[in-house]
């Protein structure tokens, strides 16, 4: 396992979940995700996490939307080594056809994504499970493979870090890995730094990690990452209250001024697109 030596802030902007009525600050639009992820780079942000949006609001697997919105981030930041490392979805929380969840992985050129999430399990939320089979898991990251695609593994509990380990066995997968550790789901892991410490000791060799917690537990998690050497996942997508009592519901800068500010504190410096993309061995974007 690596420990960073700068901060990776991962931002997910959007997520599959909330609403304009849940929280304003939501952007859903292309263009409001783009624009909020342009200004997103002031605070050190190196990966984005992107989850597309149809024109009613409702989360959608079309390419196109995906391209839009990639084409609007590099537009303005650009291609190469020291682009945003742009991330899509292929979460099975709404479809679960391999056609629908992998058409995002069909980009190429310039919109090509850098990176795609890959789910390393079924995970039940607290209405909804997201449905994630063996077969659909190994067809994703196989095509990921195919397209030079790097997954972004996205790991709700210790079993799934074990069924990563199986997919390299498998040659499905290759190192550095990436995790996103995700705490704080009703039905998975619970927010606390023995959970964490736990997925922590079972990462395999050459892996670069980050953090997140669900809803309250998002700024307890983040602050975990950031003294144990890892990365952190910030966003409207995991937490739309700035404080635990809910009573001040909070944009993205908001997260993201706070996270920052705490880097800024302890003297924690934050790696830049460029360190991140060397870290992951991936190629500058649009190449």
């Amino acid at each position: 396992m690596q420990h960073s030596e700068k901060l990776i802030i991962n931002f997910a902007p959007t997520g599959m979940l909330p609403t304009r009525e849940m929280s304003p600050h939501v952007p859903l639009t292309p263009q409001e995700i783009v624009e909020q992820v342009l200004d997103a780079r002031q605070y050190g942000i190196s990966i984005v996490h992107l989850h597309a949006r149809g024109e009613d609001g409702l989360p959608t697997y079309r390419k196109e939307i995906y391209k839009e919105i990639i084409d609007g981030i590099r537009r303005v930041d650009g291609l190469g080594e020291d682009a945003l490392i742009l991330s899509v979805s292929t979460s099975g929380r709404h479809w679960n056809e391999f056609e629908k969840r992998s058409e995002c992985l069909e980009l190429d050129g310039a919109s090509r994504p850098d990176m795609a999430s890959l789910t390393l399990s079924s995970v039940n939320f607290n209405r909804q499970a997201s449905i994630n089979s063996p077969d659909i898991i190994k067809r994703l990251a196989t095509m990921m493979r195919e397209k030079r695609i790097k997954p972004e593994l996205e790991a709700f509990d210790i079993g799934m870090i074990n069924y990563a380990k199986y997919l390299y066995r498998k040659g499905l997968l290759e190192p550095p890995f990436y995790f996103n550790l995700l705490l704080g789901n009703i039905a998975c892991a619970q927010a606390n730094i023995l959970n964490l410490g736990v997925m922590l000791t079972e990462l395999p060799e050459q892996s670069v990690w980050a953090v997140g917690g669900i809803g309250d537990s998002q700024l307890k998690m983040n602050l975990n990452g950031m003294i144990n050497g890892g990365g952190i996942r910030v966003g409207l997508e995991d937490n739309l209250w700035l404080t635990s009592e809910r009573r001040k519901l909070a944009s993205n800068r908001d997260l993201l001024t706070r996270v920052r500010s705490v880097a800024d504190t302890i003297n924690l410096p934050v790696a830049s697109p460029r360190e991140v993309r060397r870290r992951l061995a991936l190629k500058g974007a649009g190449s």
